[in-house]
């Protein structure tokens, strides 16, 4: 961070403190974090359970699935619990650590590459177990081998691929997985879209500073409500957003395509900022207000929701969006995350069922259950981190920030649970430290 930004937070921490009634505290996204968490795992203990999302079988490890342990390890790092962490580990152990068997990987489907994302987050707290890392890197190399780039036809991929290829990049120092990762990116930026795959026209409208979702829904394809519209579905938005995120969580300052990452999620941000309803949360449309999907449905969407303001949590942190713009639409943003909470048991309403436009994926009220919760409670998960780590810098002042330059020792150095080195712990985190999970 920033010093100046530093400085703007500590002014932020009194105005948040001194209203002891605000749901805006690190404290109340804890406790309601537990809450979602819990009523996911209580609901599905066995770590095998099927998923029937799109009404077909699948196992526990395609993307719906991922997605739920990429949120929950995201809260994880925020607020440690040892039955969530077991729980991960639990899930990667039934499936040996696989990304997708030879039948699944033949095509290079990103929806089977998702589950490696939280494979390699638990291979970095404990880089000895290096079967967390090997099937899902094998198979990436596999890919990379065929210098094609045109796998990812449609946004949701981006955000189950690519930050594999980051984190990848960032364990082996390897510049070939950034170098991969930036062509796919670019290609299906630029030219996905169009009347076909590969149409060569862009996905990315940057006019907007939205995507559509894939070639079919290019222009002159409309918005099914607002017929003078274009049509952007809010959670493919939401993919690319928190793919774009985590991409820049797991590369280092200096990679050399960074800056086009950072060009387009302010891009975004300024786009989606247009959309935010004056509740705090999003449609199902972005650029139609008055669609909010199928017939009784009643108006905010969770998984779009929750990853903007993950997203916009993120990039005030990171010094990347200015507070004084984002720091609004983030509270308006968790407030509606949090009123979806069904306070009694961590249900989560408003969430969208699986799909590929504002239409798809059933009836969306506070009450609805969608064909599968697994990714919807990863997408709330992941944004309810991204704003606790911002309430903890603004109650901290300066961030709780403590110097420990002065003991560099390698056995008492702390580690974040991505693997690297850091050298002033943040009071309340959890570390990596002598081998162990450690609270600062």
């Amino acid at each position: 961070m920033k010093r100046p930004l530093l400085i703007a937070l500590a002014g932020l921490a009194g105005m948040f403190c001194a209203n002891a009634d605000s749901s805006f505290t690190t404290e109340t996204v804890s406790s309601t974090a537990d809450k979602v968490a819990n009523y996911f795992i209580t609901n599905y203990p066995d770590v095998g359970a099927k998923s029937y999302v799109g009404g077909k079988e699948r196992n526990s490890k395609i993307w719906t699935r991922g997605v739920f342990y990429e949120g929950l390890l995201n809260m994880y790092r925020e607020t440690p619990r040892e039955e969530w962490l077991k729980y991960s580990v639990d899930w990667g152990e039934f499936h040996n650590w696989v990304s997708s068997e030879d039948n699944e990987a033949r095509t290079y489907n990103a929806d089977y590459q998702c589950c490696g994302q939280a494979y390699l987050q638990m291979y970095l707290m404990d880089p000895s177990q290096k079967k967390r890392m090997e099937h899902i890197k094998m198979r990436i190399d596999e890919m990379q081998s065929t210098g094609k780039i045109t796998y990812w036809t449609w946004i949701d991929a981006v955000q189950m691929s690519m930050p594999v290829m980051a984190l990848l990049g960032d364990i082996t120092g390897n510049q070939g997985y950034w170098e991969y990762m930036h062509d796919m990116y670019k290609y299906t930026r630029d030219k996905q879209g169009g009347d076909k795959k590969s149409g060569g026209k862009p996905l990315f409208n940057t006019s907007t500073g939205l995507w559509y979702r894939d070639y079919q829904f290019d222009p002159p394809y409309k918005d099914k409500k607002e017929t003078d519209k274009d049509c952007y579905w809010s959670r493919g938005n939401g993919w690319v957003y928190m793919a774009l995120a985590r991409v820049m969580q797991f590369t280092p300052e200096s990679e050399a395509y960074r800056s086009d990452y950072v060009d387009d999620f302010k891009l975004m941000s300024e786009g989606l900022l247009k959309c935010q309803r004056q509740d705090g949360s999003w449609n199902v449309s972005l650029a139609a207000p008055t669609n909010f999907g199928q017939e009784g449905s009643e108006g905010p969407e969770m998984t779009g929701t929750s990853l903007f303001v993950g997203g916009m949590a993120y990039g005030v942190r990171a010094g990347l969006l200015d507070k004084d713009i984002y720091l609004p639409a983030i509270t308006k943003g968790w407030e509606a995350m949090l009123a979806a909470v069904h306070p009694d048991n961590g249900f989560v309403g408003y969430l969208q069922g699986a799909g590929s436009k504002p239409e798809d994926g059933g009836v969306i009220t506070y009450n609805s259950v969608p064909d599968f919760e697994d990714f919807g409670y990863g997408c709330w998960l992941w944004g309810a981190a991204e704003v606790h780590a911002l309430l903890k810098q603004i109650e901290n002042g300066t961030g709780g920030i403590v110097d420990v330059n002065s003991d560099a020792r390698e056995d008492v150095r702390y580690y974040d649970l991505m693997g690297r080195p850091v050298d002033k712990p943040v009071k309340g985190s959890i570390y990596v430290r002598g081998g162990k999970c450690v609270i600062f």
